[in-house]
């Protein structure tokens, strides 16, 4: 199934903003900040990388229920999508 484009562009900008703060942590490590504050960031980013799969699995499933017969993807597909970003 491929996602519409337009639809996919709240998440293309959740991606930017987690590829921002990936930059961001590499420059903490080279220069040595605080274990803490490392891990503060990583999980900031981790939980943005979360959120965008989500609402990428949402957005198939919207599709999915405006054309159930399209046939591009089944629930059990979804689920295994969807269950692999637990």
């Amino acid at each position: 199934m491929q996602l519409d484009r337009d639809d996919m562009q709240a998440v293309v900008r959740r991606l930017r903003r987690a590829q921002g703060q990936i930059g961001g942590i590499l420059t903490m490590i080279e220069e040595g900040r605080e274990c803490q504050d490392v891990v503060m960031q990583l999980a900031a980013v981790s939980k943005a990388v979360d959120r965008a799969g989500f609402a990428t699995i949402a957005l198939g499933l919207r599709q999915c229920m405006a054309d159930p017969d399209s046939g591009d993807m089944d629930v059990e597909q979804m689920e295994k999508m969807f269950l692999s970003l637990a």
